[in-house]
């Protein structure tokens, strides 16, 4: 993937639209009635671009990951680089969710804060979320994977299914005769190309959205609420970015031939898109070209391991997650045990797996809260500035995507 003219400005231009966004949700936020009336523009400029952005998403990922393990499938590597990239993103998902519960222990976000000081419209509804707690057990979600009619997954954008038929595939291809695999790749190589230049259109009007999404996310979201949980951002800024500048450039140092501060500093180009974006498969496109051009990686493991990883490795969700169960318990004046940490670690690190990498409250929270027998009664006060975590935890997962894809390119050359 080559977007290099693309790439020398677009960083610089979503940059400064965030600021700008910032500053003029600011103002019309001030302005008596006009968000009411009129907030509404800022927000659908957002949309056309996450739209135009998912409307490609889908056969981007499925012609990638079939490329990707047919290139793959081809190398004496395939086994190793697949059970590598799982257990990665596994593992570093696991150490998340502990940094969560022990800065949350720490620092104590929910200390001082009760269900009495909130708002009463943040208690009111709050049953809507009370059956979304379930996570399906063990063989509903193996069953969940494998699609019955790969079509109609293709259709309703179940990713996780789209994934196990695309690697599948890819490896089938890889066995074909060289003739017949030739032709099929060639076909597929030339429809990535196709998907590759509309990417390249769309991407020129991300200024524009990344500036309604900022101006709409700052004038909708309220000071008053954000104060209320200020503490606990502050507190999920310094998780993440222990996780982001810690965990994971000691892994690049550990598992790669990369520099970690080449790692950070390329890496910027593609947060800056999660940041904006809030999106995981938004900002795939961008990532896979900053782990092509800048830090070398090769393109049958980036179109394995960033399409798998957009997808199942969310760790800025894991801390979030842990965080937040602490926060509530410290506010309810709950003491967490044991088997409660247990609880929180395992739903937190499995539920995560396979959350839509895409931008939107997230109800996995109400999973992890159940099981750890913790009130759900103030989840409305976190929902209604979820979009500020969550344009933070999207950035710390495409890193983790990014830190994968090196520490596999290595795994894949020895």
């Amino acid at each position: 993937m080559s977007v290099k003219k693309l790439k020398i400005n677009l960083g610089l231009a979503i940059l400064i639209s965030m600021i700008l966004g910032i500053l003029c949700g600011i103002i019309i936020q001030k302005i008596p009635g006009f968000v009411e009336h009129y907030g509404y523009i800022f927000e659908k400029l957002g949309d056309v671009f996450i739209h135009s952005i998912k409307m490609m998403v889908i056969p981007l990922v499925c012609v990638s990951i079939i490329l990707g393990a047919s290139s793959l499938g081809e190398t004496k590597s395939a086994g190793k680089v697949g059970i590598g990239t799982f257990v990665y993103y596994l593992g570093t998902t696991a150490v998340a969710v502990v940094i969560g519960l022990i800065f949350g222990e720490v620092f104590k976000p929910g200390v001082g804060l009760s269900e009495s000081s909130l708002p009463k419209e943040f208690l009111d509804g709050v049953s809507q979320y009370a059956d979304k707690g379930e996570i399906p057990g063990f063989w509903d979600t193996i069953l969940g994977i494998i699609p019955t009619n790969p079509i109609a997954s293709l259709v309703n954008g179940n990713i996780l299914q789209i994934l196990f038929f695309s690697v599948f595939l890819g490896i089938a291809i890889s066995k074909l005769p060289k003739s017949n695999r030739d032709s099929v790749v060639n076909i597929l190589n030339g429809f990535n190309d196709a998907m590759i230049w509309m990417i390249l259109k769309v991407m020129v009007i991300a200024p524009i959205g990344v500036f309604g999404l900022m101006a709409s996310a700052v004038a909708t979201f309220g000071y008053e609420v954000l104060g209320l949980v200020l503490k606990l951002l502050v507190v999920y800024t310094g998780a993440l970015l222990l996780h982001t500048f810690g965990v994971y450039s000691l892994f690049v140092k550990m598992f790669s031939k990369t520099s970690p501060i080449l790692f950070i500093k390329k890496i910027y180009k593609a947060q800056i898109v999660a940041i904006s974006t809030a999106s995981s498969m938004a900002t795939l496109p961008v990532t896979m070209e900053v782990c092509e051009e800048d830090l070398g990686v090769s393109n049958e493991t980036t179109s394995f391991v960033l399409p798998l990883g957009a997808t199942i490795n969310m760790d800025g969700n894991a801390i979030y997650y842990a965080l937040v169960a602490v926060f509530f318990a410290q506010m309810y004046g709950i003491t967490l045990g044991i088997p409660q940490y247990i609880a929180i670690i395992i739903t937190a690190t499995i539920g995560s797996i396979g959350q839509a990498g895409v931008p939107g409250p997230s109800l996995l929270v109400v999973a992890v809260l159940l099981a750890a027998n913790l009130p759900i009664n103030a989840l409305p006060l976190l929902f209604g500035v979820d979009r500020i975590f969550d344009m933070m935890r999207t950035a710390v997962n495409i890193t983790g995507d990014a830190s994968c894809a090196v520490a596999m390119e290595n795994l894949k050359n020895k």
